[in-house]
Order: C-alpha cells, then sequence, then structure tokens
C-alpha cells in the first residue's frame, strides 16, 4: 500500500474521531480525575493512546519535552504542568483537526496552571520529518503514533537527531509477537486501528537501537487483543542518547552481580556473574545509566563476588515438577541477550516457550521489570507435570 494512502488514512481517520467523539482503537489508562483539574473536557474526550509516558515519572521540572504526534495535546499538557513555566513542550501533528483543538486549549491550561505565559506549542508535522532542531529536545514523549507511521526507521533516526546528547525518550506503542501478514498490513482501516503498522517487539527495539541509542529498556507492558493467532500488545520503552564525553573515566572493571547468570549488551559486550571485565569509559557511563546500574558493581579495581557476598544476586528455579501453560516470554532489554540459571537463553523481542516453574522466576523481583510475558493457549491447559532436566531441556 503507498505511503501516502497509509497517511491519508490515518489521518482522515483520527480528524474524523475527533469531530465526532469516536473511540479509537487503543487500551488508555489516563487519570482523567486529576487530569480534569486543569485539562478541559474538549481535549480529555478526544485523548487516544496505549500508555501514559508523560505521567509515568519521566518528565523532569525545567525540560524541553517533545511530543510526537501530539492530538488534542493532552500528554503535551500534562508535560506541560511537569516542566513548570521554566520549561517547554513542543507538540507536532499532521491532523489540522488535532491542532486546532490544542492550540485553542492551550491558554486556558496554562491559565489554569497559574502560568504568566504559554510554555507549549504545536507544530503542524510529521514524525519522519519533524519541525524540530537539532540536539534540542531532552525528553521524547509518544503515545501510540509511531505504530501509525509506514517509515518508523525513518522516524527513530529522527527522534535520534532532534534528541539532545544526554536525552532521552519514554514511548507508548502497540507491537506484536510475530510479523503481521500482508492481508492485514494491506488493510487500511486496520492501520488506523494500531494493527496493520504494527512492529514485532524485536524489530521495534532493533529498530531504535539502530539508530544510536542505549540502553532501551521495558517500562510498561499490557496485553490488547489477539488476532488470528497474533497478539498484539502495548509497551513503553524508555532508551537514552549518551553524552558525548564519558563522564566515569575512573571506573575501570565492571562485575555483574546478576540476578542472570550472562548478559550481552547492546555494544555486544558480555558479562558473566560474578567476573570483574575491564571496561572502557564509554562502557562505564552506559553501565551507570538507570536500566544497568542495579546488575553491575562499578569498581576501579578488579572485584571478583561469589554467593556469600550480599551484593551477588540470583532467583533460582524450584526444584519441582513444572507443567506447560501455553506462557512465552519476550525480554525487552536492556540487555539483547540473557542467560537465566536453568540456562534459558533470551533474545530481545523473541518469544521463548517457558514453563510454569520459568514463569515464576521471571515474576520475581529481579527479573519481572525486563520481560513481557504471553499466553498463546487458546483455551484452559491441564498438562501433566514434568519433571525438567539437570539441564533445562524441558524448557
Amino acid at each position: 500500500m503507498p505511503i501516502d494512502t497509509i497517511t491519508k488514512t490515518v489521518s482522515d481517520r483520527y480528524a474524523r474521531a475527533a469531530a465526532t467523539g469516536e473511540q479509537m482503537c487503543c487500551p488508555t489508562s489516563y487519570d482523567l480525575a486529576d487530569l480534569k483539574s486543569f485539562i478541559p473536557d474538549e481535549v480529555l474526550k478526544i485523548s487516544y493512546g496505549c500508555g501514559t509516558p508523560a505521567g509515568l515519572q519521566t518528565v523532569r521540572s525545567g525540560e524541553t519535552v517533545l511530543d510526537i504526534g501530539s492530538g488534542g495535546g493532552i500528554d503535551c499538557f500534562e508535560a506541560s504542568r511537569l516542566v513548570g513555566p521554566s520549561g517547554h513542550v513542543i507538540g507536532i501533528d499532521m491532523t489540522d483537526t488535532m491542532l486546532e483543538i490544542a492550540r485553542r486549549n492551550a491558554p486556558i491550561v496554562a491559565a489554569n496552571l497559574g502560568y504568566a505565559s504559554l510554555n507549549v506549542e504545536f507544530r503542524k508535522g510529521m514524525a519522519d520529518t519533524m519541525p524540530v532542531d537539532d540536539n534540542l529536545i531532552d525528553l521524547i514523549i509518544s503515545n501510540c503514533v509511531i505504530n501509525l507511521a509506514p517509515d518508523k526507521r525513518t522516524v527513530f533516526r529522527e527522534m535520534f537527531r532532534v534528541t539532545k546528547p544526554g536525552g532521552r525518550f519514554t514511548i507508548s506503542d502497540i507491537v506484536s509477537d510475530q510479523q503481521v501478514p500482508q492481508y492485514l498490513a494491506h488493510d487500511a482501516e486496520k492501520w488506523g486501528d494500531c494493527l496493520s503498522g504494527a512492529l514485532t517487539l524485536a524489530d521495534y527495539m532493533a529498530g531504535i537501537a539502530a539508530v544510536g541509542f542505549l540502553g532501551i529498556h521495558l517500562v510498561k507492558f499490557s496485553p490488547w487483543r489477539v488476532i488470528d493467532g497474533i497478539h498484539f500488545f502495548s509497551v513503553t520503552l524508555t532508551g537514552y542518547k549518551l553524552p558525548l564525553a564519558a563522564t566515569t573515566a575512573s571506573v575501570r572493571y565492571a562485575t555483574l552481580r546478576g540476578p542472570f547468570s550472562g548478559v550481552t549488551d547492546e555494544r555486544g559486550t558480555t558479562y558473566h556473574r560474578d567476573i570483574p571485565r575491564p571496561i572502557t569509559p564509554d562502557d562505564a557511563l552506559l553501565l551507570s545509566a538507570p536500566p544497568f546500574v542495579d546488575h553491575f558493581l562499578l569498581t576501579t579495581e578488579p572485584v571478583p563476588l561469589d554467593h556469600n557476598d550480599p551484593r551477588w544476586t540470583a532467583v533460582l528455579p524450584a526444584n519441582v515438577p513444572c507443567t506447560w501453560q501455553g506462557h512465552y516470554a519476550l525480554l525487552a532489554g536492556p540487555f539483547t541477550e540473557v542467560e537465566d540459571d536453568d540456562h534459558h537463553i533470551y533474545r530481545r523481542g523473541e518469544p521463548l516457550e517457558v514453563c510454569s516453574k520459568t514463569v515464576a522466576v521471571l515474576e520475581a523481583q529481579g527479573y519481572r521489570p525486563h520481560f513481557a510475558i504471553l499466553n498463546r493457549a487458546g483455551e484452559h491447559v491441564s498438562g501433566e507435570p514434568v519433571t525438567c532436566s539437570p539441564d533445562g531441556g524441558c524448557c
């Protein structure tokens, strides 16, 4: 299907929804009771998305925030409150009807917040050609919009271009557990439903990493719909554009604390639990980022660990029979590959069938933030318990 056709179909669909109040495709979890205190109902009733990227403690006071696909402005207005009067928020959208609503309500929101002047603006533009200067943005947010873009890799490149060194993104979107077939990809109506344009989680995260973002990791996960055996689900992801200069040059070694027995980072470096590894200043900068810091001991001298050290962590599988219940686990960063203590190898975004015993491990505190778990069983499963082999072969 031609890109122009997809773009027009999506734009027309959202313009119609804004005019009629039609409910759109994606699940939302806004705290409307809170937002009503300063955002007009005209905005709230046309607010669509699959997450709340501005409301997840990601926005900081005084920052410059960009919202890709700002719609009626709900996420921009929430960010406006959080950055405060010294910050600035830019919303970009391709639909005139949405822009009119957002611009009309911006002064009302500013007055409700007690601001002397607007700290939010709305620009007409496309996600793959953003009307934003290079290296300007502290934080990019987007709510179920990149899914709708025909050329997502160009969108990811634009995101990296406009982000400051040291900046980051927090974006919510719909992805799938397997590739969307052609009969769905060419269904114009389902583009507006956040279905036809969905990438697999593996391709989505790989596309972001390919443009230069690092530390890409899961913030929130929610199952949504199953169509013809394809699972569509919402993820909120964060990643970083690291600063140009390393600031942790004194750190020379990294020791993986766990709970994984081994990990591979986005630069292809592999770490094994307990064993200190020499690292570069750039490696130290990456491993100091929030999604990594709890997993590593960063030191000036090599420091091996063992299971008696309180800094050593693991989640060991129970020594009990397990059952197969239809669960599949998808690693969602910040590593591209990890190994657990039952010898499972998880690769980022790729579904791996896991038994009940492994599900219990993945739902434990050290593992839970890094995995999305889906159940592909179409009906109740009543499989007999099986005994795992010593090398983890049952899973």
